[in-house]
């Protein structure tokens, strides 16, 4: 028989029950037992879909409040020392203030437990996903130990309700490569030997508490690993085995590589691999797997939501059963968690596409259909291979997916469309003349808070309770209060505050062809924020200018230099579910085309600064240096031929945010930005000082507080991070503004935070 399971499941809920709550809670309207109640709920809703879809275990250890690395910094016993915690605050407490932070006076938290000030936990992208983690942090004060029981409470949660449990674990190479040394010269492999006896304890317990497997995943296998790494493994795992309950290794997001001896070497009981983003590696894999061993093939996408091609699917898993027999496991690629709960809830979209698609609930139900065939015979499953059939040839033969004008377009792009007229240099100079803007100039990054009063608006007009008059005339009063208060505060560029927009890439991909949009497709990015991805089903192409009407109003007033806002093409192909049926830089370079008629609009306009935001370029990178260069130059080719439309006075801005840029610096010049705005402020200014070794040419805004905490910054803060910049980033070329955009927070904060940041850029000018 073929064992069936999943890495893991979304745990936000088909209708963001988590979110809800998590907010609720807060801002206090409901208690800790409430939300541990909701998240109960989910739970069991969750075990009782993978049930029911015929898996043979329910996943325990993927839920998490906020972060499953956080999660696992709390079962480690390894919390920062600097968040100085009382004996007696509760875990959930200490959970949120380190995803949260901690104002920098002594303040209560959210069960009245006072700490003195700290930042949140650095935040940055899971490998190559939109999904944001936690940063461990670890210095020589670092210790390790069994100290949350969350795990094994949902193990008896998942037991009581009848169902057998595969426990869910980071391992322990991974978690220590995805964190950070806090104290100069630590290295943070040294500590592997004594964060290894927690793991054989919990190996124990899960035992004790007859759990069969344990998946520990190891994702770090399919990157790049120096040999000190490499080596680590064999004596990690061989500490670990025979310990506890049966290993499954899981690796995902890519190929084994040369990691492949080093994985299928290790004491484990069976292994999991990737065989959607490397179905090349399944066939050498299967070749030199240990006779006594099980393989868990990932064959469903745990990342797009396009329906699976079971046919082609079920020849891949008859030929690996042929081969393993009952050691042949099937799962999705990766955890669910990066694709929508259920495709049920999409009782509005078009029967065609939806059709084509499959959410989490569905992908089980493909896993299913799978285990049928593979054991009864492809008849006992003929019903749902021929909807699979018939899903799968409606999409390669409908006419909505191809467009021949910009099929033409693309054919006729001349060699230096990705060129401006001058280089940085005599483009900074006619823009001073321009705009004469102070030392250490002023700016936001682009939204302001979304109040009630937007929201209600917005959604009012999408259910067509409001005419287009009314609604214009709604956003626009938003605007005019925004580009006041900015006057108010003595911001030196403004921005119309995007109160129009429901997120950064669903707001435009709604406004060109080739995108659809879904009513529940949402997936979680870090904590309770949640994002919805358009849809890329066909050629992309821009039908009629989509933020002009915004920014010109917005410029009509004031004098003051308002920035037009834009998502760069990069981007919008990160955050979307992206066809698959074309190479990724081909729609890249449809959306840069799309981006370049706006950007081009907005010039015509009389709007002289334009950011073309790209927070997920070093998110697309993947997962292998070897691969970078060919990524790197059509993700920098397509960026440039959005910006490039422009004339030397017109300054292009970008920003990018929680990831690292130093090993791609070279290509981030390249991009040949005006101005880039980047986050700073979580790790100290520390990424900025790759940008000073490297003399980057351009102007840089390193954001100086964190918009993610809602702690109002105070302007000493500010100005000591600014005093750093200084220190690596000439000062006529530094521009201050917060991390990232301010639409999650309230307008309270808001005009503090701003307030404190315009005296700060006013301390340095006066200090200069």
């Amino acid at each position: 028989m073929t064992t069936i399971h999943t890495l893991g499941f979304p745990r936000i809920g088909k209708h963001r029950e988590l979110k809800f709550a998590l907010e609720k809670f807060w801002h206090g309207e409901i208690s800790a037992d409430a939300l541990e109640q909701t998240a109960r709920d989910l739970r069991a809703q969750h075990w009782q879909i993978e049930r029911a879809a015929g898996l043979d275990y329910v996943t325990v250890g993927d839920f998490a409040f906020y972060d499953q690395m956080l999660n696992h910094i709390q079962l480690l016993g390894c919390e920062p020392e600097r968040f100085g915690f009382a004996a007696d605050t509760p875990e959930l407490d200490r959970h949120f203030t380190l995803a949260r932070g901690v104002a920098s006076e002594t303040a209560a938290c959210c069960a009245g437990h006072a700490h003195h000030g700290s930042a949140a936990l650095e935040m940055t992208k899971w490998f190559d996903t939109n999904y944001h983690y936690l940063v461990p942090e670890f210095t020589d004060a670092t210790r390790f130990s069994l100290a949350s029981t969350r795990l094994f409470d949902q193990i008896a949660e998942a037991q009581a309700l009848g169902h057998p449990v595969k426990v869910s674990l980071i391992g322990p190479l991974t978690f220590l490569y995805l964190g950070k040394e806090k104290t100069a010269g630590l290295d943070r492999l040294n500590l592997l030997d004594a964060l290894l006896p927690v793991y054989q304890t919990i190996l124990q317990k899960l035992q004790s508490l007859n759990v069969a497997w344990v998946q520990i995943d190891e994702p770090i296998l399919c990157l790049d690993l120096d040999a000190r790494w490499k080596a680590a493994f064999a004596p990690a795992y061989g500490k670990l085995a025979g310990t506890g309950a049966r290993i499954l290794l899981a690796t995902y997001f890519g190929a084994l590589l040369d990691n492949q001896a080093t994985t299928l070497g290790l004491p484990v009981a069976g292994w999991h691999i990737d065989g959607v983003r490397a179905p090349e590696q399944i066939e050498p894999v299967i070749a030199a797997l240990p006779s006594d061993r099980v393989l868990s093939l990932g064959l469903i996408d745990g990342r797009n939501i396009w329906r699976t091609d079971l046919d082609r699917v079920l020849g891949v898993a008859q030929q690996a059963r042929a081969r393993l027999g009952d050691r042949l496991w099937l799962a999705p690629s990766c955890s669910l968690q990066h694709v929508p709960v259920d495709l049920s809830t999409e009782t509005a979209m078009d029967a065609e596409l939806r059709s084509w698609l499959a959410y989490a609930v569905q992908k089980l139900d493909e896993l299913g259909t799978l285990k049928t065939a593979l054991d009864q015979g492809n008849d006992a499953a003929a019903e749902a291979l021929t909807r699979s059939r018939t899903a799968i040839a409606s999409r390669r033969s409908s006419p909505r997916v191809h467009n021949p004008a910009v099929a033409q377009r693309l054919a006729s792009l001349p060699a230096n469309a990705d060129q401006r007229h001058s280089p940085f240099k005599v483009r900074q100079e006619v823009q001073r003349k321009r705009f004469h803007l102070p030392a250490y100039p002023t700016t936001t990054i682009g939204s302001f808070p979304q109040t009630k009063a937007i929201r209600a608006a917005r959604a009012a007009f999408k259910r067509h309770e409001m005419n287009e008059a009314d609604y214009v005339q709604a956003m626009q009063s938003e605007i005019r209060l925004a580009v006041e208060k900015q006057i108010e505060l003595g911001l030196d560029v403004l921005v119309h505050g995007e109160a129009e927009r429901n997120d950064m890439v669903e707001y435009f991909g709604e406004q060109l062809a080739g995108f659809a949009f879904s009513q529940n497709g949402w997936v979680q990015s870090y904590g309770s924020r949640c994002v919805k991805p358009p849809i890329i089903y066909g050629d992309v192409s821009r039908p009629h200018p989509m933020t002009v009407q915004w920014s010109s109003y917005a410029q009509s007033l004031t004098s003051l230099p308002m920035k037009g806002m834009l998502t760069g093409p990069v981007t919008i192909l990160q955050w979307s579910f992206v066809r698959d049926d074309q190479p990724r830089s081909a729609t890249t370079l449809q959306i840069a085309l799309a981006i370049r008629d706006e950007v081009v609009d907005l010039e015509q306009a009389g709007i002289g600064i334009i950011q073309i935001d790209e927070p997920a370029i070093r998110e697309g990178l993947p997962l292998r240096r070897g691969q970078w260069d060919a990524y790197l130059d059509w993700a920098g080719r397509a960026f440039r031929i959005s910006a490039s439309g422009v004339n030397d006075e017109t300054q292009i801005h970008t920003h990018m945010c929680y990831s690292e840029f130093n090993d791609i610096l070279p290509a981030i010049a390249a991009m040949d930005a005006d101005v880039i705005t980047i986050e700073t402020s979580r790790s100290d200014m520390e990424l900025l000082t790759g940008f000073g070794k490297f003399n980057y040419p351009n102007e840089i805004g390193p954001g100086v507080y964190d918009i993610h905490s809602p702690n109002v910054p105070e302007t000493e803060e500010m100005v000591r991070l600014l005093k750093k910049a200084a220190e690596v980033i000439p000062a006529d070329n530094l521009w201050v503004n917060p991390d990232c955009g301010l639409k999650t927070r309230g307008w309270p904060e808001t005009e503090a935070a701003l307030a404190n940041m315009v005296a700060a850029a006013k301390a340095m000018r006066a200090s200069a």
